[in-house]
């Protein structure tokens, strides 16, 4: 009786060992864990904020942030172009010729202040739930909903058709080498990046400019996805304003002129 009295005690014993290692294995496995993702993430941070690093971010929030660094270096070269000029119209040896021609080419060029009559034409999303408003046509699907590249160049062409002396997309003037961009719904004008309303600006003769946009078949069939879908359209009289002169680089990057 002894013996079987004792059997239950001597055989419990290593059960409860058995029972015990593998937590004790888990507990160092989270510690072990733990201490990797402490390395890691010390090798990874190298002394730097995490929660705050840049190439953590949002890629909108970085696109938004490199949009905003180029505008401040428009602005910063306008400045120093404009220093320039100013002291080589010191004494730079040109005839009176000579500057009213590099003063035309200047102006035909885009890089000069331009003020005249003009009117605006503005393009907008459509709204999100927006459905069909006349019979025999299909429920939008997304891609109808949204300005599209195509939809601002067609503007864009129809303005200089129309005698543009001058062209602004939302607060950049428009050179021969500037290239309207769409990705998704957004606008890459000239290393910037803006969202809808778009709105573009032309000095020139209003008649003539309103009759150039009506005569153009993009834009009339934009306008029935406006008239059934609901796109933005509106097209102003803006008076006298001043479009600004182009401040970016002019120097080609891809392209050599020919010899």
């Amino acid at each position: 009786m002894s013996n079987s009295a004792d059997s239950p005690g001597t055989g419990s014993s290593p059960a409860r060992r058995r029972g015990f290692r593998p937590v004790r294995v888990l507990t160092v496995g989270v510690f072990a864990l733990a201490g990797l993702l402490f390395v890691t993430s010390f090798n990874t941070a190298k002394g730097t904020n995490i929660r705050t690093d840049t190439s953590l971010l949002k890629l909108s929030d970085l696109i938004q942030e490199r949009s905003r660094k180029n505008g401040e270096l428009d602005e910063s070269n306008a400045r120093v172009r404009h220093d320039i000029e100013s002291l080589a119209e010191r004494d730079d040896g040109s005839t009176k010729a000579e500057d009213a021609k590099l003063a035309a080419l200047e102006k035909n060029a885009g890089t000069q202040e331009l003020r005249g009559k003009a009117i605006s034409v503005t393009l907008n999303d459509a709204p999100p739930n927006a459905t069909a408003k006349l019979p025999g046509y299909p429920e939008p699907q997304p891609d109808y909903l949204v300005i599209h590249q195509q939809d601002l160049q067609a503007v864009v062409n129809a303005l200089w058709q129309g005698g543009a002396q001058g062209i602004k997309v939302m607060d950049q003037r428009l050179i021969s080498t500037s290239a309207v961009r769409c990705v998704g719904n957004t606008l890459i004008l000239q290393g910037r990046v803006y969202s809808p309303p778009y709105k573009i600006t032309a000095v020139g003769d209003p008649e003539k400019l309103r009759k150039a946009l009506t005569a153009s078949p993009a834009i009339q069939n934009y306008m029935v996805y406006v008239n059934v879908y609901g796109l933005g359209w509106k097209v102003e009289e803006d008076g006298r304003v001043t479009l600004p002169g182009y401040s970016g680089t002019v120097d080609l990057q891809y392209a050599k002129p020919v010899e």
